[in-house]
């Protein structure tokens, strides 16, 4: 049995704050706003998981208003979330993920990215696709006001062992 989850996230870009995607820090003027450490790759590539099993989204999981999750690593997060994929008896197959950021351009970071989730998720680097597009100086993506990033996932139930 599969089944498929999908999520887009957002998060506004603010002075003081540190640029974190995929588990990787970006040298930039400018980083995410949010709870916890803002990482939108992971947020959405997590949620994506919750939808796959039915299990809502990541402010039901783990709320703002949890001081446990004040700038957390977003990592930790993805761990507890693939914990609960494991635990219901399902494997990633593969991960399609975008990230819409004007600048900086982030293929220099992906492969980075990629060595950050992959053991997280028990996946190989062929299972995680990572792209990354820009607004074209059009929207709050072009303005550089923030960033969008969409996941879609597949899950397969493991086969259980006979003893």
């Amino acid at each position: 049995m599969y089944r498929i989850g999908q999520s887009t996230d957002i998060h506004q870009l603010v002075e003081n704050r540190k640029l974190i995607l995929g588990g990787v820090l970006i040298d930039h003027p400018f980083g995410l706003l949010g709870h916890s450490d803002a990482d939108v790759l992971v947020h959405v590539i997590a949620e994506a998981l919750l939808g796959a099993l039915a299990l809502g989204d990541l402010g039901r999981h783990f709320p703002d208003t949890d001081v446990r999750f004040k700038d957390i690593n977003s990592l930790e997060l993805l761990k507890e979330v693939h914990e609960m994929v494991v635990s219901k008896g399902y494997e990633v197959v593969n991960i399609d993920s975008l990230v819409m950021i004007e600048q900086p351009k982030l293929a220099p970071y992906l492969e980075l990215m990629k060595q950050q989730l992959c053991p997280i998720l028990n996946i190989q680097n062929d299972q995680l696709n990572l792209k990354a597009t820009r607004g074209e100086k059009l929207g709050f993506i072009g303005r550089q006001e923030g960033v969008v990033a969409q996941a879609v996932v597949l899950l397969k139930k493991v086969a259980r062992k006979q003893s």
